[in-house]
């Protein structure tokens, strides 16, 4: 019997592997690769990633300024994933349409709104003060 297979079932903890933590780190790029590919919403959030931070160069943001930026973004792509892997747990368990499994589907979708519309505030907060200025509004 190898340590893989003692170890399904205990809470035993398995001691540190450094080579365990870097396929962890594969695992997760994979992950948001497999979430880019297949989500037309990540591309869209990609799209908007990219011109927001096009925006903070060309406005020379301040790194407070990055900082909310970062975050809005982060939250952003996070409850991008979470809703993605919901989403493929929820057809995995329920491959036929389910009302319940489509509730479900809603409301995390629902939550990656609410963090896209947050986002959209922050940035508005953050380069409103520098259109303003460029444009003399």
């Amino acid at each position: 019997m190898n340590t893989d297979e003692r170890m399904i079932g205990t809470t035993e903890a398995r001691p540190f592997q450094f080579t365990g933590r870097i396929r962890s780190f594969k695992y997760a790029i994979v992950g948001l690769i497999r979430m880019i590919r297949c989500q037309h919403n990540a591309w869209i959030h990609a799209a908007v990633t990219l011109a927001v931070i096009a925006l903070g160069v060309l406005f020379q943001l301040s790194r407070f300024e990055w900082c909310w930026i970062v975050l809005a973004l982060a939250i952003v792509w996070t409850a991008e994933a979470l809703n993605t892997a919901f989403e493929f747990l929820a057809d995995a368990a329920s491959p036929n349409f389910h009302p319940i499994v489509k509730e479900a589907k809603d409301v995390a979708a629902g939550a990656v709104l609410v963090t896209a519309v947050a986002a959209v505030v922050i940035g508005a907060i953050v380069f409103w003060p520098h259109v303003a200025a460029r444009f003399g509004l």
